[in-house]
């Protein structure tokens, strides 16, 4: 009986320390091994039956053994991603189609041509003015001093995680962040069709790319590792390649108004326009939905669109939504210290060498987008009926982002 006892004691005590000796490992290991949420060996998936139409699927959500992944990588052949004695698959019940096109996981090849200096250098200095700028006392702006675990969770839901590569991306809407994340999904392998996961960025459907259960950011982490999770989030911005694309705050405004309220949105008119109109448009009854209102010719111009940004009352009611939110809330620049800064004015550049950075240049490209993007040159004309007060108070309120990302403060609309 004693002998007994004192073997499971040693059970115990030998299980304990495997699994703090894990612990540690997983904390110390870095991003280039650190797969979590990923199989080890993805291997030909076995598809669901589909009805004739493919259907999408999301990656499982795995359990916390899978989390574990990472210890394991020691173990595989190097170079390859794939361990050093791959037992037969087994085919029985697997798809012929899908098992001939699924690629299973290399590790990332990459051009061999070094970056232009100049490209370079322009992201030291837009690091360097972000360092700058959140240690200037003279910019003062809510959050701006707090520190990274003051932050609310449900303000850390535009961080997007990418375990494979060790890639953290902040998505600043009507800033190219639907390509973005249409990357993000090719490279995480969040999306599979017929048990395959997607290569191509521009074939996800829109209304995939911006479907919550694709994206693990850094708001899930809670219910997923619990009490651990501020520690995980502090582990992962140290160790993985952190970036996000801005744009000119004025010019970003004037695109989330032509395309949430000059083309037909039903969510958007019934959440704000129909706000707009009661206030500020002298319409206590506007019509019921967004198709009356446009067969109607109404919907809320550029100025009330201003003015609801203005009004105290906006923010009391509830933060502003996302597209016109400023950067600086979405993304905490000082409160997390990113790699890479992207500017939509250069974001074929940028995206190259971004893409070169994270040594997946040679998996996938940035699908830049062929359609004419609203351009600075369009400011004048769309605040000529915008007072000179009204545009001065609006810079106020968006100054932050001007000052943080290099953006010129637009003197020809603010001295008129």
């Amino acid at each position: 009986m004693g002998t007994s006892r004192m073997f499971r004691v040693f059970v115990v005590l030998g299980s304990a320390f495997m699994i703090l000796l894990i612990i540690i490992y997983w904390d110390d290991v870095g991003a280039s091994h650190l797969y979590l949420h990923t199989p080890v060996s993805p291997g030909p998936r076995i598809p669901h039956h589909h009805p004739p139409q493919q259907r999408p699927q999301t990656s499982q959500t795995p359990s916390f053994l899978s989390d574990i992944d990472a210890f394991v990588n020691q173990f595989l052949e190097p170079g390859t991603g794939e361990p050093t004695d791959t037992a037969p698959a087994d085919t029985s019940n697997q798809s012929e189609k899908a098992e001939e096109r699924y690629i299973p996981r290399r590790e990332w090849k990459i051009h061999l041509t070094p970056v232009a200096a100049e490209l370079r250098e322009r992201q030291e200095q837009r690091r360097k003015l972000l360092k700058e700028m959140c240690a200037n006392d003279s910019l003062v702006f809510p959050g701006k001093n707090r520190s990274f675990e003051d932050i609310p969770n449900k303000e850390l839901d535009h961080l997007i995680v990418d375990d494979r590569h060790g890639i953290i991306y902040c998505y600043v809407p009507k800033v190219a962040c639907s390509n973005w994340k249409r990357i993000m999904i090719v490279l995480s392998e969040s999306l599979l069709i017929d048990g395959v996961p997607v290569r191509d960025p521009m074939a996800i459907d829109t209304h995939l790319v911006h479907n919550n259960s694709l994206h693990f950011t850094f708001s899930k982490f809670w219910k997923r590792y619990g009490k651990f999770s501020k520690h995980l989030m502090k582990v992962k911005l140290k160790k993985y390649t952190k970036f996000l694309f801005v744009r000119d705050p004025f010019v970003r405004l004037i695109s989330a108004y032509r395309n949430k309220f000059e083309l037909p949105n039903e969510n958007f008119y019934r959440r704000f326009a129909q706000v707009m109109l009661r206030r500020y448009a002298n319409q206590p009854t506007p019509p019921k939905s967004v198709d009356e209102a446009f067969s109607m010719g109404v919907h809320p111009s550029f100025s009330h669109f201003i003015q609801y940004l203005l009004d105290p009352q906006t923010e009391k009611e509830m933060p502003f939504n996302e597209h016109w939110r400023q950067m600086y809330r979405l993304c905490h620049p000082c409160q997390i210290q990113y790699d890479f800064v992207g500017h939509l004015e250069t974001a074929e550049e940028d995206g190259e060498h971004l893409l070169r950075l994270l040594r997946v240049d040679n998996v996938v490209e940035f699908p830049f987008p062929k359609k004419n993007l609203t351009a600075s040159s369009w400011e004048a004309d769309w605040f000529s009926a915008i007072p000179v007060k009204v545009r001065r108070e609006l810079y106020k309120l968006y100054e932050p982002d001007f000052s943080l990302f290099g953006y010129q403060r637009p003197d020809s609309i603010l001295n008129d």
